[in-house]
C-alpha cells in the first residue's frame, strides 16, 4: 500500500454523490459471539483540555449520595451530577450543522451511517514528518472506501492533553477530502487535534467539503494502532440533540476473533 502524505490546495465544492446507500458487507458469521471491542475514545473528566483555547468541562453534583440518603429508603442512595462542557470535548463527532446552518444536526443523523460501519484504517505513523503533515489523495488510491469509515492513524494521540498536541499536527488535505467524497466514504476519523490544518489560517477545506457532502467527521480518536487495516466495524454515535452540531461519542471498533 502506498500510504503517504502530501499537501494540496482545497478544491471547489461541487456535485456530491448520493450517500443514502451505506456499504452493507456482512460481518463474519462469528462476530456477535467471538469479537474483540477496541475503545477508541479519550475519557472525559473535569478540567480536560481537548482543543487548545476551548473551555474544559466542569462536573459538579446535583444530588450527592449523602443527601440522597435523606430522600430514599434506608440502604438506597443515588448520585446525580451536572456536566457543563462545549460539544468539542474528548473524542467527538461533527455533524453537517457544525459547518452549515441548514445541515442536519445531531438529531437529524441517520444511525445507519454511524453504527457498525466497515472500517478502513490507514496506519500512517511512519509516513509523515514535520515538513509534510498533510494526508493527500494518493494515500487512499489502492483501497475501496465506498460505504466505509475511513480512520486515519497518525499516532498524534500520544500527545493528547499536552501543550504539544495543538501544534505541528497531521491533517487531511482538501484534495484528500475530495477523493474520499468521490470514492463514497461515509465517515472520516482522525487521531489528531483537527481534521484540518489549524495553522494555515481560517480556511477549513476538509470540514467544508466533508460536511457539505454529509460525510461525518470524528476527531481526537485514540488507540487506532490496535485496529487492523481491514475487517473491523466502527461505531461512533452521539446523542440526538436538536440544534447542536458536535458532541462526544464513545467510538469503538469491533474485530472478529478466530475460534481457538
Amino acid at each position: 500500500m502506498g500510504a503517504s502524505l502530501a499537501g494540496g490546495a482545497a478544491p471547489t465544492l461541487v456535485g456530491m454523490p448520493d450517500r443514502a446507500h451505506v456499504d452493507s458487507h456482512d460481518p463474519p458469521a462469528d462476530i456477535a459471539s467471538a469479537r474483540r471491542v477496541i475503545d477508541l475514545s479519550h475519557p472525559i473528566r473535569a478540567g480536560l483540555i481537548t482543543y487548545p483555547g476551548l473551555p474544559a468541562p466542569v462536573i459538579s453534583p446535583h444530588l450527592t449520595r449523602a443527601d440522597s440518603r435523606t430522600r430514599y429508603a434506608p440502604g438506597t442512595e443515588f448520585a446525580m451530577d451536572v456536566i457543563t462542557m462545549i460539544g468539542n470535548t474528548g473524542t467527538y463527532l461533527d455533524s453537517p450543522y457544525h459547518r452549515y446552518a441548514d445541515g442536519p444536526d445531531l438529531a437529524g443523523l441517520d444511525l445507519a451511517t454511524l453504527v457498525g460501519l466497515r472500517a478502513e484504517v490507514f496506519h500512517l505513523t511512519d509516513a509523515w514528518d514535520a515538513a509534510r503533515r498533510g494526508i493527500g489523495a494518493e494515500t487512499f488510491a489502492d483501497r475501496d472506501v465506498h460505504g466505509a469509515a475511513v480512520l486515519l492513524h497518525t499516532g498524534w494521540d500520544r500527545l493528547f492533553g499536552t501543550a504539544a498536541y495543538g501544534t505541528g499536527a497531521p491533517f487531511l488535505t482538501g484534495e484528500g477530502a475530495r477523493y474520499l467524497i468521490d470514492a463514497g466514504a461515509v465517515l472520516v476519523g482522525i487521531d489528531s487535534v483537527n481534521i484540518d490544518d489549524t495553522e494555515s489560517g481560517g480556511e477549513r477545506p476538509a470540514h467544508t467539503l466533508l460536511l457539505g457532502a454529509e460525510v461525518h467527521v470524528v476527531e481526537h480518536l485514540t488507540n487506532l494502532g490496535a485496529v487492523p487495516p481491514r475487517g473491523a466495524r466502527f461505531t461512533a454515535a452521539p446523542p440526538a440533540v436538536e440544534g447542536f452540531g458536535t458532541f462526544p461519542v464513545r467510538a469503538f471498533a469491533e474485530v472478529a476473533v478466530s475460534p481457538g
